[in-house]
């Protein structure tokens, strides 16, 4: 082989092994940037996995910690609306104070009302409480008549009956007529609410 052949083959090889070279520079460059973002993924994943973990632990301490107050909220507010249940409730607190009541009603139902499209039937004659999440309220409106007035210290006591109890602890409205031939005693027609968490 002569030197000038022997020089081409050698700078050709040289030529080789520098492409060579610099293709496997891209192709590790390329696989190291690949793993690089991969890396980077699963470090985000795990960070996010860390601050859920710690999130589902600070809940349920939060669980265990406000477990008694959901126990006594369950207890204060109804989780029906039993009418009847009201009623007499209503009726024990006016006959405690010499009240004798004209009627007890409620607002109308659309239970059964298929036009109604309600998703919910038990939510029927119920009305949202603003703010509040999950808990409605039922009007019932009380009546005493005037034919059969009552002291004005009976009516007040009633009032706070009706503020005390579980299921009528709202007075929204008050209408009072004092009895013109006995301007101690009244007739009136109230609005309590009821507020129940079905």
């Amino acid at each position: 082989m002569k030197a000038k052949q022997l020089y081409y083959v050698l700078t050709g090889c040289c030529v080789l092994l520098l492409l060579g070279l610099c293709g496997i520079g891209f192709g590790a460059d390329k696989l190291l940037g690949g793993q690089a973002t991969k890396l980077s993924k699963l470090r985000a994943d795990g960070e996010v996995a860390s601050s859920q973990q710690t999130s589902l632990l600070q809940d349920k301490k939060d669980i265990q910690k406000y477990s008694e107050l959901n126990t006594i909220a369950e207890s204060i507010v109804p989780q029906d609306k039993d009418q009847a249940q009201a009623v007499r409730q209503i009726v024990n607190i006016a006959s405690a104070n010499n009240i004798r009541l004209t009627s007890i009603t409620f607002p109308a139902s659309t239970l059964g009302n298929t036009a109604s499209g309600s998703a919910k039937p038990n939510l029927t004659q119920l009305s949202t409480v603003a703010g509040i999440n999950g808990v409605y309220n039922l009007n019932i409106t009380i009546s005493q008549g005037a034919s059969d007035t009552v002291p004005y210290n009976n009516f007040l006591s009633f009032l706070s009956g009706l503020e005390q109890n579980r299921r009528t602890a709202q007075v929204t409205s008050i209408s009072v007529q004092p009895d013109p031939a006995a301007p101690n005693n009244v007739s009136f027609t109230l609005t309590v609410s009821e507020f129940i968490k079905p």
